[in-house]
């Protein structure tokens, strides 16, 4: 019978056995192997009631592969992809939603997975602290702002009688105001410095982008001032006109278009 010793197989072959068995070793247990998808959709929603997003996640991503091509399976995208914006990955989230819009253009949720797409997007403080506190609206949230209106107009556009079509207009509503109060703040800023020029362009800016809000109450006192600062009569009379027939009541026509005082700001809402 033909033997060989320990010491004779070549050093490599040893360390790489024992990698192989280490790894056997580690390998994780999957629990969920003998489950039912009605138990690992069940598993989830728990996780995620008790605020276990991450765990929550990993069930969904299992059901997808178990049920795919089920109705549990395109529940499973959903729930998520709404697990994935509550722990703050909103890449992920959105390119969930993006997927099940992209796969599932006739199921029965896609309403709500639009308005979810919105939702992720949305910053329910944009712009509001942001012009008080004096703090700059950064370029990556306002993209973040005019994606979400997108959705929203997307989702009133398409299912104007969705349960979810009230409340994502009047999220547009606030972020086109947020957005407009933003550009007047920095006009307003422009201003008070002197820069003349570079406060007229961002007034007429706001004038130009967002039609019907409050912010352009003051968007147009400040081309009244600025345009009488540079000695542009013509102009700012014809600010003025425009002020009078849009707010025929603004504190702004008392003042020629000088600052006023605001207790309590413009109403996002």
């Amino acid at each position: 019978m033909q033997s060989f010793r320990l010491s004779m197989v070549p050093a490599g072959l040893v360390l790489t056995m024992g990698l192989l068995l280490s790894g056997c070793a580690n390998t994780p247990k999957d629990l969920t192997a003998g489950w039912t998808p009605e138990k690992i959709y069940s598993e989830a929603r728990d996780e995620a009631s008790a605020g276990a997003w991450d765990k929550a996640i990993g069930y969904y991503e299992k059901l997808e592969g178990r049920a795919a091509g089920t109705a549990l399976a395109q529940q499973a995208q959903i729930n998520k992809a709404f697990a994935q914006y509550k722990t703050g990955d909103k890449i992920q989230a959105i390119a969930t939603l993006d997927r099940f819009i992209r796969l599932h253009p006739t199921s029965p949720a896609l309403d709500y997975a639009i308005y979810l797409k919105g939702l992720v997007n949305f910053n329910d403080n944009l712009g509001l602290f942001a012009f008080i506190t004096r703090q700059d609206l950064s370029e990556r949230d306002q993209k973040a702002a005019k994606d979400s209106y997108e959705a929203f107009r997307d989702l009133s556009t398409r299912f104007p009688d969705s349960k979810y079509t009230a409340d994502a207009r009047q999220r547009m509503t606030y972020i086109i105001n947020s957005l407009a109060a933003y550009e007047v703040h920095v006009a307003r800023f422009y201003a008070s410095r002197g820069a003349h020029v570079a406060a007229i362009n961002r007034a007429q800016q706001a004038i130009a982008d967002y039609q019907g809000v409050p912010a352009l109450e003051e968007a147009l006192a400040i081309l009244i001032s600025s345009y009488k600062a540079m000695g542009m009569a013509t102009l700012s009379n014809d600010a003025k006109r425009v002020l009078q027939s849009s707010f025929p009541k603004s504190a702004f026509l008392l003042t020629d278009g000088a600052e006023v005082k605001r207790s309590s700001g413009w109403r996002l809402w």
